[in-house]
């Protein structure tokens, strides 16, 4: 035994995933084995802070989770058949001949095909969640509940449900070939994505953030792109979680009000974070295989780079948009370059383009369509009708901070006496814009330098049948109102 260098749970949470692809290679049954590696992740957890961290941990872990295996097995009489066949699949040696701390065996790291096995077909974007977010991810049922604002016991039955449905697929863990996997890598992807979207502003809740959910998603999407490295909407992934994040530490005032982009403090977003994004974005995108992903990472460096709002480079951010908008129709993408194109061709404009997307079902009565409605009319002097699209915004939204911003600004234009709040400046049509020229071929801005947006060797390829629809961290704009 050795003395931990760094915290046992973070420990734990990194070799979960691994433990639990070398049960499922040996045995088959993933439910099963999910129980026995949560048991052996407990006795870790309660025995390690005591005795110190196994010299070979995951070695420790292996063996205990298999015995805990075998021990349900052979608990449960009226499965005596399973217990025959697992005891002549399982090695005597496997079982006997090593102690808990053994030097580990040359067992492969099934991580990325855990990660697929979590997020199968079958299985409703609720469940995959939930599944990766457990088997994957390593946290409770109960911390998952939490994060979702649900009761234990209905998580509890959504992976129960999970597990099963996996079970009665049969799906082995394998990595899937061909265009299959790229499907499914796709899929993974989007759930990393669609978890961390949840932590970064929570769709219910008296918080605007679960900062647990987010920063599970960066560990998760870190960990995907250490095994597929050369993918490279995955870094574009993880390039735009990165550089979103670094924004959060401003997202909210001392007592939890949501901050709008143009009245944040940027000084307190993480450099870090943003010098680590812009660096692997702009390391991406000259690949030449350009996906929603990057280009939503790019808009993001745009946003993050700009030392003030007013600096921001509105032309380029809407020739990233129109580039993002050859993907597919997205009703979400489309409602941000209308907030793009009215900064850069005024309020005016983007209304316009609002009523086109107001005409269809998917975004017609959303609270982000309303909350930029609103804000573009207050641009105009339009008060009283801007007053009106808040209120309906926050009768629609489901988060209780958003609620409130939005109620406050529909009362100072009702109320003028209130203290004026500072707006993002939009610059009307053919007014001058100061050195300001989106990115194009081999041409670069005179103004602010955007290293990580360059699109000269890119090229915009990919499937719409994944594509990112649906989610609101890459848009900086949503902040705005």
């Amino acid at each position: 035994m050795s003395t931990p260098h760094r915290g046992a749970e973070d420990l734990l949470r990194e070799l979960a995933p691994q433990v639990l692809g070398v049960l499922v290679r040996r045995y088959g049954s993933f439910d099963a084995c999910e129980d026995a590696v949560q048991e052996a992740l407990l006795a870790a957890a309660l025995q390690w802070p005591e005795e110190g961290v196994p010299d070979s941990p995951r070695s420790w872990l292996v063996t205990v989770a298999s015995r805990k295996l075998v021990d349900q097995v052979r608990s449960e009489a009226a499965r005596r058949r399973r217990e025959d066949a697992l005891a002549l699949a399982t090695p005597q040696s496997a079982l006997l001949a090593h102690s808990a701390d053994a030097v580990p065996a040359a067992d492969r790291d099934d991580s990325l095909a855990l990660l697929f096995l979590c997020c199968h077909p079958s299985l409703s974007a609720p469940s995959r969640i939930a599944l990766t977010l457990r088997a994957v991810g390593g946290l409770s049922t109960a911390q998952i509940a939490a994060a979702f604002l649900v009761p234990e016991a209905t998580m509890a039955q959504r992976i129960s449900r999970a597990k099963q449905t996996i079970k009665a697929a049969g799906t082995p863990l394998t990595m899937p070939e061909g265009s299959g996997g790229a499907e499914r890598l796709a899929a993974v992807r989007h759930v990393l994505y669609l978890i961390f979207n949840e932590g970064y502003t929570t769709t219910g809740g008296t918080d605007l953030t679960v900062p647990e959910l987010s920063d599970e998603a960066i560990r998760l999407t870190r960990l995907l792109h250490r095994l597929v490295p050369e993918d490279p909407e995955t870094a574009g992934l993880l390039a735009l979680m990165l550089l979103t994040d670094a924004r959060r530490p401003a997202r909210t005032g001392a007592h939890g009000e949501l901050v709008p982009l143009t009245e944040q403090d940027r000084g307190r977003w993480d450099r870090g974070l943003i010098a680590e994004g812009v660096d692997l974005i702009s390391r991406t995108l000259p690949r030449g295989q350009v996906g929603p992903y990057q280009l939503q990472a790019a808009i993001a460096a745009v946003h993050d780079e700009a030392e003030h709002s007013d600096a921001t480079d509105w032309p380029q951010v809407l020739a990233l948009y129109d580039l993002l908008e050859r993907f597919g129709p997205n009703p979400v993408v489309s409602l941000n370059r209308a907030i793009a194109v009215a900064m850069v061709q005024g309020p005016a404009a983007g209304l316009d383009l609002l009523e086109k997307l107001e005409s269809g079902k998917r975004l017609a009565h959303h609270h982000r369509l309303l909350a930029t409605r609103g804000h573009l009319l207050e641009q105009l002097g339009r008060h009283q009708a801007a007053a009106s699209a808040y209120r309906e915004a926050a009768a629609r939204t489901t988060s209780a901070p958003e609620r409130r911003h939005l109620t406050q600004r529909a009362q100072r234009l009702e109320n003028p006496a209130c203290p004026p709040r500072r707006t993002a400046s939009v610059r009307p049509r053919g007014a001058p814009t100061p050195d300001l020229r989106p990115v194009t071929g081999d041409q670069q801005s005179s103004g602010a330098p955007s290293p990580g947006v360059t699109l000269a060797q890119g090229t915009a390829t990919g499937s719409s049948k994944h594509r990112t629809g649906g989610g609101h961290t890459a848009c900086a704009h949503c902040e705005y109102c």
